[in-house]
């Protein structure tokens, strides 16, 4: 029996308080580990010297991929697990990493595993479990196919595990986040469609008036960008379109939320006129708009809007007119929505 070995590369900053809780989860399960500080003030390198002796110190340049990019310089093993020290695998889980350590097959070159506990502070993820690839083969086995116009397979060969990671945050890290998107696109630096999609998502799901007040110069421009899709747009106009709400920019709310009903509404905007027509006294208007973003449209950003956020300003509208039974109507289905 062939048991693939694994290199468990960190990046760690000041988690003196968790980063034994994950290294514990793990034991057995790797056969290096690698520890990567960026600049702890605490005992966190002491902790990490009781499990390793392969600690390296990494000047923090705002930058995550590089600190990653370094950690995984360092790995010697076949493969390479990266874990944050909030992770933690429970005993059914281990047993599962192990027999995934005897059973991987050669050609596998990343392992994707369940990634749970996402909504406890629902920062950026609709789904309280997703996938994520976790485990990847260190080196890479380039591969011929086709028997004629034979070509170099590009894609990496994913095999998705039944393994549960358990996400045990201490804190909500949208602000650290944001800030860093923020700095970084101030910068020069143009996110590509994934990241540009989990910018906007963050803020739409997270962010306060000062995150959005901060990233309105950029999705604006990003709106106006001819080379982004038709996602990418609406996601900045989403985004700039609730900026100004939060601004008191009336003109620029009207200009961002009409591009997308031009097209086709989605139920964040239908929800940020709702809001707007709520905070401006109309509840009338303002319930039409919550109920096109319920039942009339789909959400592309926060799934909550096309749900509970809906749901609960129908609620409130209703409430306000004085229409009670209505009210209760819409408040059972947001019984329900929660139970789902």
């Amino acid at each position: 029996m062939q048991v693939i070995t694994i290199s468990l590369c960190m990046i760690v900053k000041n988690e003196e308080r968790i980063l034994a809780r994950c290294l514990d989860s793990l034991e057995g399960l790797t056969d290096e580990i690698i520890i990567v500080d960026t600049g702890s003030t605490d005992r966190t390198r002491e902790v990490a010297a009781g499990y390793t002796d392969k600690i390296y110190g990494f000047q923090w340049t705002d930058d995550f991929s590089a600190a990653r990019n370094f950690a995984f310089s360092k790995a010697s093993m076949e493969y390479i697990y990266s874990a944050d020290a909030d992770e933690v695998i429970d005993p059914e889980n281990r047993e599962r990493f192990r027999r995934l350590k005897e059973t991987l097959l050669p050609e596998i070159e990343i392992v994707q595993m369940k990634y749970a506990n996402q909504l406890q502070f629902r920062t950026v993820y609709n789904y309280d479990e997703e996938y994520r690839p976790k485990l990847f083969k260190r080196k890479r086995d380039f591969v011929w196919e086709a028997p004629i116009h034979e070509t170099v397979r590009l894609a990496p060969v994913v095999f998705d595990s039944d393994i549960v990671i358990s996400h045990m945050a201490e804190g909500n890290h949208a602000k650290r986040d944001l800030a860093g998107l923020r700095r970084h696109c101030a910068a020069g630096f143009r996110p590509d469609k994934r990241l540009h999609n989990l910018y906007a998502r963050e803020l739409m799901m997270a962010g306060d008036a000062e995150d959005f007040a901060g990233a309105a110069e950029f999705f604006q421009s990003s709106a106006e960008d001819v080379s982004r899709d038709k996602e990418e747009v609406e996601e900045a106009c989403c985004v700039v379109a609730r900026a100004a709400r939060l601004a008191g920019d009336t003109v620029t709310f009207f200009k961002y939320t009409s591009k997308v009903i031009a097209e086709e509404a989605c139920s964040e905007i239908c929800c940020e006129l709702g809001q707007f027509y709520e905070d401006n006294g109309d509840p009338e208007e303002a319930a039409v708009w919550y109920y096109n973003a319920v039942y009339e449209t789909q959400p592309i950003l926060d799934l909550q809007t096309g749900g509970a956020k809906g749901l609960e300003g129908l609620v409130r509208c209703y409430e306000r007119m004085g229409c009670r039974e209505q009210a209760e109507i819409y408040r059972g289905e947001l019984e329900k929505h929660g139970r789902r």
